[in-house]
């Protein structure tokens, strides 16, 4: 099965550069109710993913006292606990489902390493019920 059939593209997913702020970074997670949020390098390669997580340990290691000051600080400052592994657009179900199980998505990347998009995992989650029901109703045993 081809995964990008359940690909949310890069231009329908919200994302941050490697030079934004820690501000910008905060309300554009606050503005999409996101948790996480992908990190790309200024020429569009996925470089990580940031949660709120992060931002909140970081703001306390780097004892960020408001909004304000959130400002001056860099994204890349902030220290990203998790991983969150990209897989390549041509990549199978079984790569896909191995990541999703600690991820909340998946971003998926070109051969070059560009972002393109994620999937998230309750589009598999989807895919694997729909493909149990099926699996389900053809395995019914005959009444008679």
């Amino acid at each position: 099965m081809n995964i990008l059939f359940f690909l949310t593209p890069k231009s329908d997913v919200a994302y941050i550069f490697e030079n934004e702020t820690l501000r910008q970074t905060l309300e554009k997670m606050e503005h999409r109710k996101f948790s996480c949020i992908p990190l790309l390098s200024l020429d569009g390669k996925y470089r990580g993913t940031i949660s709120e997580g992060d931002l909140l340990w970081g703001m306390k290691t780097l004892n960020v006292p408001d909004i304000k000051a959130a400002e001056g600080i860099s994204i890349m400052a902030i220290p990203r606990r998790a991983t969150y592994k990209a897989v390549h657009a041509d990549s199978n179900m079984e790569d896909l489902l191995d990541k999703a199980i600690n991820q909340n998505y998946v971003p998926v990347t070109d051969d070059q390493g560009y972002f393109i998009g994620i999937i998230t995992r309750k589009e598999i989650i989807k895919y694997c019920y729909k493909e149990l029901k099926k699996y389900e109703s053809s395995n019914k045993p005959e009444t008679e």
